[in-house]
């Protein structure tokens, strides 16, 4: 190869640059914190994240696959900090032993370090600055790993388990702020217990979370939250403040309320009632502990709820989460967090990149190109302009 072809080589491949974008004091730190590195040794937390990164990136459905691929860029991987790929009984025992508390760290403190950088200072018709979302996925395993989890299917096939991944997505930034991992079977409102807000925020979800104990002290702590009423709640109406029933074809907020609900302690509980009726002409009823905000806004912030379904269904497509690459539930959850690892470096390099390119199609893109040699930022800006800059047809007529 002639100096002019090696010149044009000189850099890192695309995965190296993604990888770049984890501040080397984040892996030290959580490695440290859980002395992550004592109990298998064989492989470094460092070593073992890059790889189940090359894994989520390329759409892996196996351990074979992330090895084997990885072995077929042996000349490039020395970029990624690695000697050679990793061998996949070396890489099964380190899923099944390692626990998966570092990769969660490390989830964590990226969102910390990069939470202010990709939030939006507003949503489109809010006037609030700290509006929370939760909601569950659910991921679908075979009962060998999660036994007893799951029905019993009527047709007599193979019974399925599987996990709930409980999420808080921050709205402004469209990041998953925090999350536990569960049997599907949990019940989504025992998440409510191990979420932590701050006074003032406000947080909305869907019936599934109805939870009025937990509603009380959230009343107090002055939190804030919408979500929709039962059609079988009971309730007294203490004071009507609007009623447009009656009109002809009412449309935006139907009636307002405030209401109160008895709760099984002995306790009440007064809340806000806001029935309204969208352009689709759906009726919606929702209810808020918020006595203040404008109706529409409480049927406003209802809507942004949709952000979090988005955001599963993103996760879902986009990266390997319908096979998982090991049975412990340690390598199970480690599989999740490294998925949404990657999730949120590829919205960081969206954001700095300020392309108009779909996440799918950004991340399609990459996934194609994930050891090539070419300016990651310029490549999702303008990937032809990009490729042949890195790539000029006099280099291609010297290659040959």
């Amino acid at each position: 190869m002639n100096k002019n072809t090696k010149n044009n080589l000189i850099g890192q491949p695309i995965l190296s640059q993604v990888i770049s974008h984890i501040p080397k004091g984040i892996i030290n730190e959580a490695v440290k914190k859980h002395n992550a590195n004592y109990y298998y040794k064989k492989i470094p937390v460092r070593v073992h994240l890059v790889s189940l990164l090359y894994g989520v990136l390329s759409f892996c459905n196996g351990l074979r696959e992330i090895c084997e691929g990885m072995l077929a860029c042996q000349g490039k991987i020395s970029h990624l900090g690695l000697e050679k790929a990793p061998a996949r009984s070396t890489l099964s025992d380190a899923n099944n032993k390692r626990s998966y508390i570092v990769f969660e760290t490390i989830y964590f403190s990226l969102v910390k370090h990069y939470i202010s950088f990709i939030s939006d200072s507003r949503l489109k018709g809010l006037s609030i600055r700290n509006l929370k979302i939760i909601d569950s996925t659910t991921i679908q395993l075979f009962s060998e790993i999660l036994k007893g989890v799951g029905r019993n299917p009527k047709d007599g096939s193979r019974k399925k388990g599987g996990i709930k991944v409980h999420a808080l997505m921050d709205a402004f930034s469209g990041i998953t702020e925090f999350l536990r991992i569960t049997a599907a079977k949990e019940h989504d409102k025992k998440f409510l217990h191990h979420i932590e807000l701050k006074s003032n925020s406000w947080i909305v979800f869907d019936k599934g979370y109805i939870f009025f104990k937990q509603f009380i002290k959230w009343t107090e702590q002055k939190i804030w939250f919408v979500t929709r009423m039962k059609s079988n709640a009971v309730f007294h109406v203490t004071k009507v403040l609007q009623d447009n029933t009656k009109k002809k074809n009412p449309k935006g907020v139907l009636k307002e309320e405030y209401i109160t609900i008895n709760c099984i302690n002995g306790n009440s509980l007064k809340l806000r009632r806001i029935v309204f009726k969208a352009d689709d002409n759906k009726v919606y009823v929702f209810m808020t502990n918020n006595f203040t905000l404008p109706a529409t806004q409480i049927a406003r912030i209802y809507k942004y709820r949709w952000m979090i379904e988005l955001l599963f269904k993103q996760i879902k497509q986009n990266f390997p989460l319908k096979y998982f690459w090991g049975e412990s539930a340690d390598a199970i959850k480690m599989q999740v967090y490294s998925v949404l690892i990657g999730q949120l470096l590829m919205v960081v390099i969206r954001k700095i990149a300020q392309t108009k390119k779909s996440f799918a199609n950004m991340i399609t893109v990459v996934r194609l190109h994930l050891m090539s040699y070419v300016n990651l930022i310029e490549f999702i800006k303008d990937t032809y302009k990009a490729w042949n800059k890195a790539h000029p047809p006099e280099l291609n007529l010297l290659l040959f």
